[in-house]
This record gives C-alpha cells, structure tokens and sequence, in this order.
C-alpha cells in the first residue's frame, strides 16, 4: 500500500497534537529527544518490507512491517504513537500468548532451531545459548551478541505464538522456596503411596563416595540431572561465582560426610573456559571451601576429605570438539593474566557431547556390580513398601 501526502500529514498532525505544538511551530522549535524517536519510528515504516539486514532480520522491525502489511498504514501509525505517550516503547511488546507472523529470514532461523531441538530431544530443554552456539557452528550464524540478542527475541516470540514449545528452552528463572502441605488426610496418604511405588535407591549409600555436580550456567541443571540422577548424584548451580553461603554449606556438608559417614566427597565442575570461569572454579571454589574445611576438620588435609575435578570446559576438549574461539572479555579484570589465550564458552560444548562426558565421570567413581545390584533390587522393595502402607483413604 502507498502512503498518500494526506496520509502522511495526517500522522505528522498526531505527532503535533501529542507534543501540543501548532502546525508551523517546529520552524522554530527544537524537537525533544522523544519527538527525534517517534520521527524515526515513522520513517522506518517507509523502509521496504524486506529490508536490508545481516541475513536474519530484526524482530521490532518485524513486527512493525507485518502490522503495516495487514492494516491500513495510518491506523498504525496512530496506534504506534498513541502507545508511545502512554506506554512508552514497552508497549509494543507482546504479553501473554501471542499470534506472530514471522518474515520469511525468520522462518529460515525457526526452522533451524526446530532442527537442533529434535536432534537433541534427549537432552532438553536447552538454554538460549545453547541454541545460539549450535546455530553458529551448524548454520553460520553471526557470532556476536547482537546476532544473540535477536535470536533470544526470536525465541521469545516463538514460544508465546506457539511454535516451540516452552518445555524445549529454559531461561536461568527463579528460585523457589516451596512448602509440602497437604489438603487433607487423603491427599498425605495420597502422597505416601505415590513415594512408596516411585521408592529409589540411593546409589550412592553402597559406594563409599559422595558425589556432587556444580554447573556454572543454571539452565543447563535439567540436562545435567537426567544424566546424573540415576546414580543419585544432585547438581548444584554456581550461576556465577558462588556466594559464601552457599560455599560455608558446602563445606559443612562433606564435613559431616566424612565425620559421621567416613565418606570422602567429589565435586565435579561444569564451567566456562576463560579467566571468569577458571578463577571461579580454582580460586573462588576450591580454594575457599578447602580453607573452611582445613579449619573444620583440621588434623586431615582438605583434599582427603573433598576432592574437586575440572569436568569441563578445557582448551584440549574445545579443540577436539572444533568449538569456535574468543578472545578474552576487555571487561573482565581477569584477563591480563589470561594473555592472549582464547575462550570458549561451555554451553557451545554439544548438548550429548557433555552429557557423555559427565556420565563418563560418574562411573569411573562408582563400583558397576554395587550400582546394578541397587537398581535390581529397587522393584523388590518398591512392592514390599506398597504392601505395607495404607490405603489412599487411610484404611490398613
């Protein structure tokens, strides 16, 4: 559709009429930081469909071409400007569920994700970064963080319109601190039966060692747990250098381990190759929690009582993985020590690359006769508990 001059004075008279300024007085006004942002808001409008870009589109100017393509460009520009002076930019983003129209170049990087999330299907959900890395090395995919930042706006829109489902991406949410209550009697003896009959194994009680999992990136946790969960190992998010809570609890933790059980702990570590993630786990982790535990237990050395290993990411796997450098962040302190030393990020590792890597970690620590003979005996067990608790209403 072609924009008349009457269509176009006709906006240019709603810009006037929102900042109260007569026709002919911006001859001698000085326009607002505000009326330059609505000036050029209507000029993008003007810009072809199908405009210029780096190959993958911009997803605000996606949504204002497919709105122009469907309506009447004045009723657009009104609502436009109307939501500006009462809203803000905020205004134009979707809430809720949201019908989306991408442009073809979306449609293309959709298509890809859709790819990816059923190749790796066994291991979601993924995070975002995961996505990003896999589409870079796959597909090409402009590596820098604008080209991320749109395929998080992507991503975002795909869910609310439904094309992806919110079960395959997870964002690093909230923590919950949740209560177990019940509504009445019926629904604890509900609940008890539901454990009896899901009744497992602590595999970790016959092997003589505790085993823990601390990832850097806490959307990565469900991944890590499906694979970690059936020997019993939990995973601990560091999400960023880890607090003094929660490092004062982990010393405590395999204090008592060794005190009380004569078990020694292993920390296995999942982070970021580069001067953040290498501090945060040598000098942030393991040397704090060694200098609480030597003081705790002090007439043992601190590596008897928990011992702490690199998982990933190292230099060696990202070359035998063929992931795709960086250099250091300008930003971070810690890279005048770095040197000129690429990075890599661990969420550019495969998804079933890691996972195998972890599993692989696991069993090297545990007895296989001991951990086939526990998951043997479980559905013994299991029948043996449901027998002996009560019914769902209570009755023996």
């Amino acid at each position: 559709m072609s924009v008349t001059t009457d269509t176009l004075m006709e906006a240019l008279d709603q810009i006037l009429v929102g900042i109260q300024v007569e026709r002919g007085g911006a001859l001698h006004a000085k326009p607002s930081k505000e009326v330059r942002t609505r000036i050029r808001v209507f000029k993008r409008l003007e810009v072809e469909h199908d405009y210029k870009g780096d190959g993958f589109g911009d997803i605000e100017d996606d949504l204002i071409a497919e709105n122009a393509a469907e309506v009447d460009r004045d009723e657009t520009l009104k609502r436009i400007f109307a939501a500006s002076r009462k809203n803000g930019s905020d205004s134009k983003r979707p809430k809720g569920f949201a019908p989306w129209r991408p442009q073809r170049k979306t449609l293309v990087v959709l298509a890809q994700v859709k790819d990816i999330l059923d190749e790796y299907r066994t291991e979601l959900p993924l995070t975002a970064r995961q996505i990003f890395y896999r589409l870079v090395g796959a597909y090409g995919y402009p590596k820098n963080e604008n080209a991320y930042e749109r395929l998080t706006n992507i991503l975002v829109r795909a869910r609310r319109s439904g094309r992806v489902p919110f079960e395959s991406i997870r964002d690093d949410g909230a923590s919950v601190l949740s209560c177990t209550h019940y509504e009445d009697k019926e629904d604890f003896y509900r609940h008890v039966r539901e454990l009896g009959e899901n009744w497992t194994k602590n595999k970790l009680t016959n092997q003589g060692v505790d085993v823990r999992i601390y990832c850097e990136a806490a959307g990565m946790m469900p991944q890590i747990a499906r694979v970690s969960h059936r020997y019993s190992v939990p995973v601990y998010s560091c999400s960023g250098f880890d607090s003094l809570t929660s490092k004062y609890d982990l010393a405590q933790g395999v204090s008592r381990a060794f005190t009380y059980k004569g078990r020694r702990t292993v920390v296995l570590h999942l982070g970021d190759h580069d001067p953040s993630g290498e501090s945060m786990f040598s000098d942030g982790l393991v040397e704090d929690v060694h200098a609480f535990v030597g003081s705790i237990i002090y007439h043992k050395k601190p590596s008897d009582v928990v011992m702490f290993k690199r998982v990933a990411l190292t230099a060696e796997q990202a070359a035998s993985h063929s992931l795709e450098p960086a250099p250091p962040k300008k930003t971070d302190s810690r890279s005048k020590k770095w040197g000129a030393r690429p990075t890599y990020q661990l969420e550019a590792l495969p998804p079933d690359v890691l996972a195998g890597m972890v599993d692989g970690e696991i069993t090297t620590l545990f007895n296989r006769e001991i951990f086939e003979a526990d998951v043997a005996a479980q559905p013994g067990t299991r029948r043996t508990i449901a027998k002996q608790l009560p019914a769902a209403d209570g009755a023996a």
